[in-house]
């Protein structure tokens, strides 16, 4: 069974920036589900070896906090047996179990896993059969639309197969892997899934605004809706959205609470292990349509530590 979502939007697993600062930020903000970035699942199991040896647990590995909770894994990776494995370390800790068929960058695809595995029928269905079979939480899964242009209805097919095996919820991106985040995703494509679905579909792609998520809901009938590259620097979307499903209006936001929103994230962040590097690039996304943001970009780029970078943002505070 899936865990009852506190709202209609979700916050979607991004590489390098759904980190679990951000994703904490995002619940308090008011997202119903937050994504770990993917996994490779073979990661998992050398991970889970070596933190044996250290009494520790997977945790380690991936972080995450309580209070994120319901708390979805999303892995990647085709290996029938590794996935099993991998799968039944990472039940303990988490609410549900979230597979990638999504994912359209070269070095994931590849290695057949992410958006390839959309023209591999037969193999999808043993890891969809293997994922559900592994463990008692509930598993959903990520998918586009198709392969290329040429093959872009492949979703028809695997979303049934999906069905049958024990998918419990399918998030769908309208678009295809050869696209990537270029064009605009297909909505038209979200409403037929969810005409053909008896399970809840998550509408996913180009959502930047309350508006765009109502939109969504309203011309696909899709149950969720996923946010990924609109909620970047920008985690208030989740409570606007929230505030205009339910009484069509919602609070604007500054730039001054942009930079407050930053600083929060940058509290969160001492209590994780997140790479410098990520926590520069998020403080990027904090300024993003800022004024005089793309100077201020050019002197965060400059900064090698969190010190450096809160006197930069501080200073933009009192100059904002």
């Amino acid at each position: 069974m899936l865990p009852k979502f506190s709202s209609r939007a979700f916050l979607a697993p991004m590489a390098g920036v759904s980190d679990p600062a951000l994703r904490l930020q995002c619940k308090q903000m008011g997202a119903g589900l937050v994504v770990t970035e993917f996994t490779n699942i073979h990661s998992i199991i050398a991970k889970e070896k070596q933190l044996k040896e250290k009494m520790s647990t997977i945790q380690e590995f991936i972080e995450y906090s309580e209070q994120e909770r319901p708390l979805s894994v999303q892995l990647f990776g085709s290996d029938l047996s590794a996935l099993e494995k991998a799968a039944k370390i990472v039940e303990p800790y988490f609410d549900i179990i979230d597979y990638n068929m999504g994912c359209p960058a070269p070095h994931i695809t590849r290695q057949m896993a992410g958006g390839a595995l959309l023209q591999e029928v037969n193999l999808t269905q043993q890891i969809l059969r293997t994922l559900v079979n592994a463990v008692h939480k509930p598993v959903t899964l990520k998918i586009r639309s198709g392969v290329t242009d040429a093959s872009k209805f492949l979703f028809r097919e695997i979303s049934e197969i999906a069905e049958d095996e024990g998918i419990q919820m399918i998030t769908f991106h309208p678009r295809t892997v050869s696209q990537g985040y270029s064009g605009t995703a297909d909505w038209n494509l979200i409403k037929e899934l969810k005409e053909i679905s008896n399970i809840p579909i998550v509408g996913n792609g180009d959502i930047t605004t309350p508006e765009d998520a109502k939109t969504m809901i309203d011309e696909t009938g899709c149950d969720y809706v996923m946010i990924g590259r609109g909620a970047m620097g920008n985690p208030f979307l989740f409570e606007q959205i929230n505030d205009y499903l339910k009484t069509n209006s919602y609070k604007e936001y500054s730039f001054k609470d942009r930079l407050d929103a930053f600083f929060d994230y940058l509290h969160l962040t001492s209590q994780y292990k997140i790479k410098f590097v990520n926590i520069e690039s998020q403080a990027m996304r904090f300024t993003k349509g800022m004024n005089g943001g793309s100077k201020l970009r050019s002197k965060i780029t400059l900064s090698s530590n969190i010190e450096d970078l809160e006197k930069i943002m501080n200073n933009a505070y009192t100059t904002s």
